[in-house]
């Protein structure tokens, strides 16, 4: 992974909506092109537009200082079929872009949820042997029961 580069001023450009870049270890890293199957979720829970889908998005550990990636990698699941857009008239300011999941859209959310769920069965079999040499868990997730 490529970190952004200090810009004129030393300032750093926000971090990439498909990458979580973050000074602080403690925050988990994310799986490659994590965003994809999250607007998918999101979009299948409802339509939406680009704002609100940027806000939503911050449950899954994205920031919301990059409406740019979001909007291109929702063109990008547009392109691909997975996504439908229109613009739909709004009574107190501009027009605004409604996304909504296709058919395509959802069996490419299924398949992604399949391989994130076997993906966490990995995940869970290494971390249960780790932590037979240093307790990881966080408070108020129980133990795993061990047979």
């Amino acid at each position: 992974m490529r970190l952004p580069t200090a810009s004129r001023g030393g300032r750093r450009p926000p971090p990439p909506i498909t990458e979580r870049v973050t000074a602080d270890s403690t925050v988990p890293a994310l799986p490659k092109n994590f965003v994809r199957p999250c607007l998918l979720l999101l979009l299948r829970e409802q339509p939406a537009h680009g704002y609100e889908l940027l806000a939503r998005l911050q449950a899954f550990g994205f920031r919301s200082s990059d409406p740019g990636g979001l909007y291109r990698a929702l063109r990008k699941l547009e392109d691909e079929g997975l996504v439908h857009s229109a613009w739909e008239p709004s009574g107190t300011g501009p027009h605004r872009r409604i996304y909504e999941i296709t058919r395509a859209g959802m069996e490419e959310l299924h398949a992604r949820a399949k391989g994130l769920a076997e993906a966490r069965g990995t995940l869970d079999t290494f971390l249960v042997r780790y932590e037979e040499f240093v307790a990881l868990r966080r408070a108020g997730v129980p133990e795993p029961v061990r047979g």
